[in-house]
Parts: C-alpha cells; structure tokens; sequence
C-alpha cells in the first residue's frame, strides 16, 4: 500500500466539499488502483487527506490523467497558500486499518529516532490495545524519507475516545506505551472531528 497526504489551510470550505464530492463522483471510478480516501479539516483550520493506492504507481498514474490536474486546478483554489504533498511509500494496517465507520481520526506526524521500532510496539500491542480501548476500530502506520511517519488512529466515535482516554492503561501496557511516547519524539496532532470518506469502486 501507499499512501500519498495532501495537507493545506483552507480558505474555502464549501467550495473543497464540493470538489471532494465530485472526485468520488467523477473521478474516482476511472482511478486505478485507488483503495480509498479519509480527510477532513482540524481545529487550526489545516485540511488533511490521506489517499491510499494499491502502489506508488498507480498513484503517479492518477496524478498523470488530464482530469485529476483539472480538477485538482479547481480544487487549490480553495486553499489559503501552498498544498505540500507527502509521499508514504511503507504503510501497515493495524487492528481493522483504516475504516470508513469511523466517527472520529486522530492524524499524527512527526519525525522518530526508530519509526521501524514504533511499528513493532504497535503491532505488538495491537490487540491488548484494543482490548483495553475497544473504541479503538484500527489505524495505519505510514513513514518516509529516513525518520517521517504518519498515523492514523480510526476511532468508533469521539466521545467515546475521550472517555476512554480518562482510563487508567493498564501495567502490562505501561512500558510499551511509553516507549513509544519517547520514540515518537515532537507530535503534531490533527483531530478530524467529521470525517470525510471516499470509498474505492468494486
């Protein structure tokens, strides 16, 4: 899997909406090996995509189709500044992965001394996590270049992340978690409190 993350400051949210709507709609059943889309905008304002394709290739072959860079020409627009676009050539699913019943996603980015450790932690401790949070459906573990990552955390709804988030973890947990406190070095969160989902044609 791949995942390509598109981030910007929206200026125009109506008008994004519109142009997300009509990719679904329009463009989406002739983009080949396109897996799906989660999205949404946080607090600060920052849209936030991420777009999963079966390869880097398939991806390149959709940014290269004269209707993505016509509607893509609409679509920056609605944005205040610069889009950046970031390519996460290594990607793991854990739990259920990205899910589209998700009520709530927690996006998380940063640069790790051993991103390759944090996955290990992760996948280790996937189903403990989810026992002892079990509003917790899944999420993605993304990196680039030497030391990026991305993450995404689907959660069932988020009133029921943040009361669960007032639990105690449990001991068995304790050292794994912190662990990977240390490693994900300097965080920054994106809560997207609606999210927007495209799903893949079949």
């Amino acid at each position: 899997m791949f995942i390509q993350v598109i981030q910007g400051k929206v200026a125009d949210e109506a008008g994004l909406q519109r142009c997300m709507e009509r990719w679904a709609t329009e463009l989406q059943p002739g983009a080949e090996g396109f897996l799906g889309t989660t999205a949404g905008i946080a607090d600060d304002g920052t849209f936030v995509a991420l777009a999963r394709f079966e390869s880097e290739d398939a991806a390149r072959r959709n940014s290269e189709r004269p209707e993505q860079g016509a509607w893509w020409a609409e679509t920056e627009r609605c944005f205040d500044g610069e889009v950046s676009f970031m390519d996460c050539p290594d990607v793991t699913p854990w739990l259920a992965g990205g899910s589209d019943d998700a009520g709530f996603v927690q996006i998380m980015e940063g640069h790790s001394s051993n991103p390759a450790r944090m996955l290990q932690l992760l996948t280790e401790g996937a189903d403990r996590i989810h026992q002892a949070r079990p509003e917790i459906i899944g999420g993605m573990f993304a990196t680039y270049g030497n030391d990026g990552y991305v993450e995404a955390i689907y959660f069932t709804s988020e009133a029921q992340a943040r009361e669960q988030e007032k639990t105690a973890i449990p001991d068995d947990l304790r050292a794994l978690f912190d662990e990977e406190q240390r490693l994900a070095g300097e965080v920054t969160y994106y809560d997207l409190h609606r999210p927007m989902f495209v799903a893949a044609s079949h």
